[in-house]
């Protein structure tokens, strides 16, 4: 059983929690160990809890099928029950809210404040009356959160000051961690379509949705040229290190429609984020 709600996780994605981390702690010129480690597990944790939610309201509303290509949804697939689902969604919030109160006590209540927004955020991912995967908004969302969110709010904890640095290098990062979600999105536009849900990628359609794809890496890119620039971080430029390895995704999402290559695609974007957010880390400190 613990094997199944480790596959329901999806670990292979669980970079975009912690790069924003990584590099929001960089960017903070400052570095105090337990409060790192404490936001690492509260994002970590709040990134589990979105992706079982995601199983458990997919699952309800009927999105996730047996015709459903790519990774398997535990809950539809009936490896777990409704109330399973939904104790391990409150699990992984709880789990979240531990370091989070940690946190709090030494920086203030606006850390409680933001960890009730990202805990709102997640259930109203996919959960509710009107989803934000289903209202087109979900590389929104994960920008948003896996980006601005996590990165600023890791720099904060640090310093207790939100600095336009962070708020540059959340650019990036959130960049990349919407562009999983997308690549996500793009496969899976023929099912998600069937099933009502309205994402980004069925909006516009899957081609539009490929040129969305691509400028994400492109905004990425250049906003880490920008940042390097524009604060004397010349390190950062390592960031562009990471460059070769967005040659296959982008490639299989701009020539290929089958499942096998999307989800290919999907691992080599997560793979690409997490690398460029430890090249980008590792060049703010150096600089």
């Amino acid at each position: 059983m613990a094997n199944v709600f480790v596959e329901a996780a999806r670990p292979r994605t669980l970079g975009a929690g912690v790069v924003c981390v990584v590099a929001g702690t960089a960017a903070a010129n400052r570095f105090i160990a337990w409060r790192f480690s404490a936001a690492l597990l509260a994002a970590v944790a709040v990134q589990v809890a979105v992706n079982y939610a995601n199983d458990y309201f997919d699952a309800v509303k009927g999105v996730d099928t047996p015709h459903r290509i790519g990774p398997r949804r535990v809950t539809a697939a009936g490896l777990v029950t409704h109330a399973q689902m939904r104790l391990a969604i409150v699990l992984a919030f709880a789990v979240a809210s531990v370091p989070g109160l940690a946190l709090a006590a030494v920086i203030g209540p606006q850390v409680i404040v933001v960890g009730l927004a990202s805990f709102a955020a997640a259930l109203g991912y996919s959960g509710g009356p009107k989803p934000f995967a289903s209202l087109g908004l979900g590389e929104v969302f994960v920008f948003a959160f896996f980006g601005v969110v996590g990165t600023v709010g890791s720099a904060y904890v640090q310093t207790k000051h939100l600095t336009a640095l962070a708020f540059s290098v959340s650019v990036p990062v959130g960049c990349l961690a919407a562009a999983i979600l997308l690549a996500n999105n793009i496969r899976d536009v023929d099912t998600d379509a069937a099933a009502g849900k309205r994402t980004l990628a069925v909006r516009i359609g899957r081609g539009p949705a490929k040129a969305v794809y691509v400028a994400l890496f492109v905004v990425a890119y250049a906003a880490t040229v920008a940042l390097a620039l524009g604060f004397g971080r010349p390190w950062a430029l390592l960031a562009l290190a990471s460059a070769p390895l967005a040659v296959q995704p982008l490639r299989l999402v701009r020539t290929r429609t089958d499942a096998r290559s999307l989800i290919q695609a999907l691992v080599a974007t997560a793979r690409l984020q997490l690398v460029y957010g430890a090249l980008l880390a590792a060049g703010l400190w150096l600089s």
